[in-house]
């Protein structure tokens, strides 16, 4: 197999990961890893030479630590402490307590609980994973709903467009954008802390979130709120509202959470290191939230919690960092440099034009991640070689940020909301109005990117 050859192979295995995800009864990581193992062998035997140590090309090293080095272990454990958090915090129900206050609090006037309940989801989805937001708020706000009797579909559609803008406002609001500040901080491009995001990408998030809740109101909301509402149609779904319903949650444990979080904050601010960040807070986490034993005792556990992790998210990225370290070893992260070098280099307000809406296209067709990863080393390369400076990284952001609202399953928080909708009988928000809705949003996204992306470049 020539070198060519190996590129088709390991890009079509790399493909054929992206395909396996579109089918959601399959076991992806199963895919991911046959795939993945697929590529390395293949590249072993075509190039051997990747092995070779670094200090004396006559000796080969052992292929695991090629493998092993391929992969962004700080991401790799702030991504497990950052999920170990959410499970406590889902654990002591402090979001949901949050969703229930807010739903005895403005019942009575039903456009202001969509905008506080639009606001607080996206702003908790600027510090924890968009999906965990989907899956906390989503449930309440059916319950709100089936109270007061009013359709909950202007609010499921205000809280998934919304928790996808919110990723472009922190460094730690998405996986991607936990992937894209490490790697630019590791490759010592850039630093891409919470103050560079607030203050870079700060006006663009509320201009777009502002424009769409206004928009969601006079288009969604005013045609939503005399259709009457009364949910569930499953038993499990019925007992899901009733357990909701009953959630009661001590005073204390939200505040000491909420001071929890807001030291996550302030070590994300003042340590570099963000895996280091994530444990310390992950340990705050849980001596400030005992486990209580059989015997009624309150014990300090960290196993407890970490058992409850999903790690299928966090192999899939092992697998997305070594396909994307074989493309960079056998040169097809190259040619796709090259060929936005080909674009104009000299044109940076077109170059990131340009790198937004593919990225958004290709982040609406797939799962954002594997598109942040391919695309991480080619951003190097353009950095490193003048094409761009803050215009294409904030084009990064927002397309693999915002492409997730062009198809459903582009964002995982769009189809846990399609599911929780689905579940409840929520007969507006079939597939087709959140494709419908979410792709007009897209769109109007991209517009107010490249008009940002305009002032960015030409005026600041």
């Amino acid at each position: 197999m020539s070198e060519l050859g190996l590129q088709i192979f390991v890009g079509a295995c790399f493909v054929g990961l992206v395909v396996v995800l579109f089918f959601e009864k399959t076991d992806y990581l199963t895919y991911s890893f046959l795939l993945v193992v697929l590529a390395a062998v293949a590249t072993s035997i075509v190039m051997p030479e990747i092995f070779m140590h670094e200090t004396d090309p006559l000796q080969f090293g052992e292929p695991i630590d090629f493998f092993v080095g391929l992969i962004n272990w700080e991401v790799i454990f702030f991504l497990i402490a950052i999920f170990t958090i959410v499970e406590i915090l889902n654990e002591k129900e402090v979001f949901q307590a949050i969703a229930k206050g807010i739903t005895n609090k403005y019942q009575d006037n039903i456009r202001k609980m969509f905008y506080v309940f639009c606001t607080i989801s996206t702003l908790c989805a600027a510090i924890i994973e968009d999906l965990s937001v989907a899956l906390i708020f989503g449930p309440i706000i059916l319950l709100a709903c089936r109270k007061m009797e009013i359709n909950p579909t202007p609010f499921l559609l205000g809280m998934t467009i919304c928790i996808n803008l919110a990723s472009t406002l922190t460094p730690f609001g998405s996986a991607e954008n936990i992937l894209i500040a490490n790697y630019f901080r590791t490759e010592e491009l850039k630093t891409l802390d919470i103050g560079w995001f607030v203050t870079t990408l700060g006006l663009y998030f509320l201009i777009t979130t502002v424009v769409t809740l206004l928009l969601l109101d006079k288009i969604v909301l005013k045609k939503s709120m005399l259709k009457r509402w009364e949910g569930t149609c499953t038993l499990e779904t019925a007992l899901d509202m009733q357990r909701l319903d009953k959630i009661d949650v001590d005073e204390k444990v939200i505040w000491i959470n909420i001071a929890a979080l807001g030291v996550f904050i302030v070590l994300l601010l003042f340590i570099p290191q963000i895996y280091l960040a994530g444990i310390i807070a992950m340990l705050i986490f849980i001596f400030v939230n005992p486990v209580k034993d059989d015997d009624g005792k309150s014990r300090i556990t960290i196993s407890y919690y970490l058992r409850k992790v999903d790690y299928k998210l966090i192999y899939f990225f092992i697998c997305l960092f070594i396909f994307v370290g074989l493309m960079n070893a056998n040169g097809t992260i190259d040619l796709i440099k090259n060929a936005f070098d080909k674009i104009s280099p000299s044109n940076e307000f077109l170059l990131a034009i340009t790198i937004m809406l593919l990225t958004s296209l290709l982040s609406g067709l797939m799962d954002n991640a594997p598109v942040t990863i391919l695309f991480l080393p080619v951003m190097k390369s353009l950095i490193l070689g003048g094409a761009g400076g803050d215009a294409i990284i904030i084009a990064l952001i927002i397309g693999i940020n915002i492409g997730g609202n062009f198809l459903p399953q582009g964002s995982a928080a769009d189809m846990a909301t399609l599911d929780i909708a689905q579940k409840n009988c929520v007969v507006d928000l079939p597939y087709k109005r959140l494709f419908k809705i979410g792709a007009i949003f897209a769109l109007l996204h991209i517009m107010l990117g490249v008009g940002y992306l305009a002032l960015v470049v030409f005026l600041f």
